[in-house]
C-alpha cells in the first residue's frame, strides 16, 4: 500500500491516544476513516478534532472489541457505509498491574478479552473484506512487553505475546497464499497517553503511583508514535517499533536472550516497582 488516499481504513480505540492521533494522521493523508471506541465522549472529541483539520469522510461507531458479535457486526455495517476497506488497525487496548499471586480473574479475563480476542474478532471479521479490496494492510497494536516480560505485567504481557504470535502467523499465511494483505505488528515503548490512569491494579497496588512510574518513562507521544506506526506501513514492516526505548529493548533481547530478565528484575528493584 503505496497511497493511503481514498482508502478506507478502520481504527478501533480511536478515542483517545494513539487511536486518535492515528485517526488524524491518516485523515491528513486522504484517508476515510470508520473510527471506533467503547467511549463515546472521546470519539466525538476525536471525530471533532478531524472535522476541524481535514476535509475526509468519518464515521464513528461505539464499539466494544472484546464481544465477538458486536465486532462482526461492526465489519458489516462499516462494509455497508463505505463499501470497501483497505485498512485495519486493531488498535484497542487497556492495562492491569500487579504481581501474579494477587491478581483477580475477571480483570484477568478483562484484559485479554480487549488486548488480545479484540485483536482477533477485529482481524477474523474485517479479513474477508480486507482480501476482497485487492489492496489490504491489516496492523495489530503489541508492545515492547509483547518482546520481553516484566514483574507485575503478566497479564499485559501474556496479551501482547498473544498479539505478536497471531500477527506473525497471519503474515506468513497471507505471503503464502499470495493473497493482497500485508500484515504488521506495532511494538511501542513508553508512549505518553492515558492508558496507566486508566488501568486496573490489583490488591495493595498503588494506582497512582503506577501512573507516576509509567510517565517517566513515557517519552513518546501519540502523534510521534501515530506518524512512525503510518510510515511502518507506507514500507510495509513486518515489525514497527515506536520509540528509541522500544528498540533498545529490542536490542537487548536479541542480544541476551532470556538473559534479559536479570536487568529487568534490578530495574524493577531499583525504581521500588
Amino acid at each position: 500500500m503505496k497511497n493511503l488516499t481514498n482508502k478506507v481504513a478502520v481504527i478501533t480505540g480511536a478515542g483517545s491516544g494513539i487511536g486518535r492521533a492515528l485517526a488524524l494522521q491518516l485523515a491528513g493523508r486522504g484517508c476515510r476513516l470508520a473510527i471506533s471506541d467503547v467511549n463515546a465522549a472521546g470519539l466525538a472529541q476525536t471525530l471533532t478534532l478531524i472535522k476541524a483539520a481535514h476535509p475526509v469522510e468519518v464515521r464513528t461507531y461505539t464499539l466494544d472489541v472484546a464481544d465477538e458479535q458486536q465486532v462482526i457486526a461492526h465489519a458489516a455495517q462499516v462494509l455497508a457505509d463505505f463499501g470497501q476497506v483497505n485498512l485495519l488497525i486493531n488498535n484497542a487496548g487497556v492495562a492491569l498491574s500487579g504481581k501474579i499471586r494477587d491478581l483477580d480473574m475477571q480483570d484477568f479475563h478483562w484484559l485479554m478479552n480487549i488486548n488480545f480476542w479484540g485483536v482477533v474478532h477485529g482481524t477474523q471479521a474485517f479479513l474477508p473484506a480486507l482480501i476482497a479490496s485487492g489492496d489490504a494492510h491489516i496492523v495489530n497494536l503489541s508492545s515492547i512487553f509483547g518482546m520481553i516480560s516484566v514483574p507485575k505485567q503478566a497479564t499485559y504481557n501474556a496479551a501482547k505475546f498473544a498479539v505478536r504470535g497471531y500477527t506473525e502467523a497471519l503474515r506468513q499465511e497471507m505471503r503464502m497464499e499470495h493473497l493482497p494483505v500485508q500484515v504488521s505488528c506495532v511494538h511501542p515503548g513508553g508512549i505518553a497517553t492515558e492508558i496507566a490512569r486508566n488501568a486496573r491494579v490489583c490488591a495493595g497496588e498503588d494506582k497512582v503511583r503506577t501512573a507516576q512510574l509509567f510517565d517517566k518513562l513515557a517519552h513518546t507521544s501519540a502523534d510521534q508514535a501515530a506518524e512512525i506506526i503510518v510510515r511502518g506501513i507506507l514500507k510495509n514492516k513486518p515489525r514497527i517499533m515506536v520509540g528509541l526505548d522500544a528498540h533498545v529493548v529490542h536490542f537487548l533481547y536479541r542480544l541476551l536472550g532470556v538473559r534479559y530478565q536479570f536487568i529487568t528484575r534490578m530495574l524493577a528493584a531499583r525504581m521500588g516497582y
